[in-house]
């Protein structure tokens, strides 16, 4: 059973998951993926400061809407969003009563500009799709706050009070609709490796279930997702074909063996038929007195002979024939499968790089610790991270980015021995296994590839940028699993990191 792990090591993962996602280190950004790693429900902050900022800005023009801003104030003491949405409303409510009083022309309240009104208008439209239809609340209060924002004119309390509302509705069906997905999300795993159980003696299935698990685990891009669809609609093409064709193969199959049978069941009528004119001509034979009777007799034999192995002979060559059709149909068949094979080993690679993804990586190392532990060789393993790989997306884009992990998976390619294996672990991190090779070895090894590097520059449009990474090199002990052995070398790097970037160390 896994140890728990501590507060420090959660906020350390936590910090490079920010990285990985190219996400903002906002606080709240931090909490959600802290909340993640530690298996603990992400339930979003009550914001005091936001709400104590709006209640700020609202201005009571009466003793009810001074009451109702008094009772926000201790709703947001409390943290009770039923109180802050009763108060709100009370607060509407006391200036919707004081514009209706007659005869008082001493009180003008100020109006929201035309252009506002539309922008925010605007802006509620383009938010609606996002929260679904299904909740009716929120779909009557953005009606309601519509048709006031399309007003020739609105008052901004009466904007303000309806605003309030509405946030308050869209928080909470923001809220569901993020529990909606990662349910989603968990059924849809649950069903994707039950088929996979159910399938274990099909090796293409196998192949798509492990796209799929792939391609459904946060976080989730449509880039991604577009791309391994293309791979498995490859994949299903080709299953198609094999299915189709192994079906036809069956029936050729059946055809041939129903064939076969036929001549065997030819050639013995025909050697019986053949065996009754010897017989009976032996018996004619047995009666002849003179020699001219014996002369007919000799010639049917002859011809009944010959007419067998002339029978004999076309039976050899239809039996040759089908022979030879069965061995064209299997081999025919294997070559599909070997293509089917081929399409669904794609759903073990990075779409992008070309390198290894996880599950590619975890059946490699479980290949080479079983080969290390049976030859008793050392395997050492490497993860690199690309240095300032944030900057470098900022400065020249995401596309950049992607075609400067290309650069260097390539290069790497280039550097390492047949026999090393290359993954993509994470968004800039890259894992590169290497049998037979001490830790010594492998801290060389990961410096020659920095070398490498800062000779093949990575091209930009015209401009060349420089790519380094640091590295760490953990050598397996022989108790040990794959895993710990990454860990071990992801600390490494981490040190790396710290003593200075574009530097190797050994775990």
């Amino acid at each position: 059973m896994n140890e728990p792990k501590n507060p420090s090591e959660i906020a350390r993962e936590a910090l490079k998951r920010l990285a990985v996602r190219h996400m903002a280190p906002t606080p709240a950004n931090f909490q959600a993926c802290y909340n993640e790693i530690a298996n603990l429900p992400n339930v979003a902050p009550f914001p005091d400061q936001q709400l104590r900022q709006l209640a700020l800005e609202l201005k009571a023009r009466n003793e009810a809407q001074e009451k109702a801003l008094g009772e926000l104030d201790a709703a947001i003491g409390r943290r009770t969003w039923s109180g802050v949405q009763e108060a709100f409303l009370d607060f509407v409510a006391a200036g919707e009563k004081s514009n209706s009083r007659a005869g008082d022309p001493a009180v003008v309240l100020p109006v929201l500009p035309a252009e506002l009104a539309t922008k925010l208008a605007r802006f509620v439209e383009c938010i609606l799709p996002a929260l679904g239809d299904e909740n009716e609340r929120v779909t009557a209060t953005a009606a309601d706050f519509l048709q006031a924002l399309r007003q020739p004119s609105v008052e901004i309390p009466v904007v303000q009070g309806k605003l309030a509302l509405m946030t308050h509705q869209v928080l909470f069906a923001a809220e569901e609709q993020v529990e909606i997905k990662e349910s989603l999300l968990n059924l849809l795993h649950l069903i994707i490796e039950n088929i996979g159980e159910l399938s274990l003696d099909d090796h293409w299935l196998k192949g798509q279930i492990d796209g799929l698990l792939v391609a459904v685990a946060p976080p989730l891009t449509l880039r991604h997702l577009d791309e391994m669809e293309r791979r498995l609609r490859d994949v299903l093409v080709k299953q198609h074909e094999a299915k189709t064709r192994s079906i036809e193969v069956q029936e050729e199959m059946r055809q041939m063996l129903a064939a076969f049978i036929e001549r065997l069941s030819t050639m013995n009528a025909s050697s019986e038929s053949f065996q009754g004119k010897i017989e009976e001509s032996a018996r004619q034979i047995e009666k002849v007195e003179r020699i001219e009777e014996l002369a007919p007799l000799l010639k049917d034999v002859i011809v009944a002979t010959r007419s067998m192995a002339e029978e004999s002979a076309r039976s050899r060559e239809q039996l040759r024939s089908l022979q030879d059709k069965v061995l064209s149909t299997e081999a025919e068949l294997a070559h599909l499968h070997r293509e089917l094979d081929s399409a669904s080993a794609l759903a073990r690679h990075d779409p992008l790089t070309d390198a290894l993804n996880r599950k590619g990586l975890d059946e490699a190392l479980a290949r080479e610790i079983a080969s290390m532990r049976r030859k008793e060789t050392p395997l050492s393993v490497c993860l690199l991270d690309i240095d300032n790989f944030k900057k470098l997306n900022d400065r020249l884009g995401h596309e950049a980015g992607d075609n400067a992990l290309i650069h260097l998976a390539n290069v790497a390619r280039r550097c390492m021995r047949p026999t090393d294996t290359l993954a993509r672990y994470g968004g800039e991190e890259f894992i590169i296994l290497m049998p037979d090779t001490q830790l010594e070895q492998g801290i060389d090894a990961m410096v020659r590839l920095q070398r490498e590097l800062t000779r093949a520059f990575f091209l930009s449009g015209k401009d060349k940028v420089l790519i380094t990474f640091s590295a760490g090199v953990a050598l397996l002990q022989q108790d040990e699993s794959g895993a710990d052995a990454i860990k071990r070398a992801d600390q490494a790097m981490y040190l790396a990191k710290r003593a200075g970037k574009n530097r190797v160390m050994g775990a």
